[in-house]
């Protein structure tokens, strides 16, 4: 089984376009979105309509969820005043634009899905959250103690954990030891679309593959590949620049923070 995967998008129509058309030129089995679809650029809607018009399955955001109950709260972790005062003209901007129905859209998303798959010797468990299974806007960042990863998938029982919302992809294996066997567990951080963080200004998402054969007792039993696009970032950094938005979200899109 090969399973795209993204999130993040943040209402950049150009990245999700690009996105999407790698992600065809790879032919997964199956497609996901992870959630955030909306804040700090100018197509919302638009980024919202062509995720239904594909049908794609997505789990819900923690702009999302502000956006879908037309709160001021974003629920984002600002750190300085600026950050805060910015943030509060992004949630302000995207509410006054979004139409209805693509707030009730973001509304009806649920906040995780949960995948079992039958490999040749066990069944494999596969979670996709934004930011934990806690917590919607909990930052699983990639310097976090194993222990309290391993905690966090154990209490929910999986196996490979798929989450976005820091916007900085990472791949970590975790190894448990019950006393009678080693474990093997799959924390993926798959990046953003439309707004990296990680200094690389091109979309990301991931490519993951569970074959027949994956197990939890081996550390490589599963692929995890991490795609990097072009999209055309000038469009949308010149978009935020043409709007109300704060330029710095467009500076931020050329330099990937």
């Amino acid at each position: 089984m090969r399973i795209a995967l993204f999130s993040d998008i943040h209402a950049n129509l150009p990245a999700l376009e690009a996105c999407l058309t790698s992600i065809d030129s790879h032919a997964p089995d199956v497609v996901y979105c992870l959630g955030d679809l909306v804040g700090y650029n100018v197509w919302p809607n638009e980024v919202i309509q062509v995720i239904r018009h594909r049908g794609i399955p997505t789990i819900m955001g923690n702009y999302d969820q502000g956006i879908g109950l037309n709160s001021n709260d974003c629920g984002c972790a600002y750190k300085t005043d600026l950050e805060k005062e910015m943030g509060a003209i992004s949630i302000s901007y995207t509410n006054s634009i979004i139409g209805e129905e693509e707030r009730n859209y973001l509304h009806s998303l649920p906040k995780e899905i949960r995948i079992e798959f039958a490999s040749a010797t066990e069944n494999i468990t596969l979670l996709l959250v934004h930011g934990s299974p806690r917590k919607i806007n909990e930052y699983l960042f990639e310097d976090r103690e194993a222990q309290s990863l391993i905690n966090i998938m154990e209490k929910a029982e999986a196996d490979i954990m798929c989450f976005g919302h820091t916007h900085k992809p990472y791949h970590r294996i975790l190894q448990t030891d019950d006393g009678a066997q080693t474990k093997y567990l799959h924390a993926i951080n798959i990046g953003s679309v439309g707004k990296p963080k990680d200094g690389n200004p091109e979309g990301c998402y991931v490519m993951l593959t569970i074959p027949d054969h994956a197990s939890s007792r081996h550390s490589n039993s599963i692929d995890v590949a991490f795609i990097r696009f072009a999209y055309d970032i000038e469009k949308a950094a010149k978009a935020i620049e043409e709007s109300i938005l704060p330029n710095e979200y467009a500076d931020m899109l050329r330099i990937g923070l």
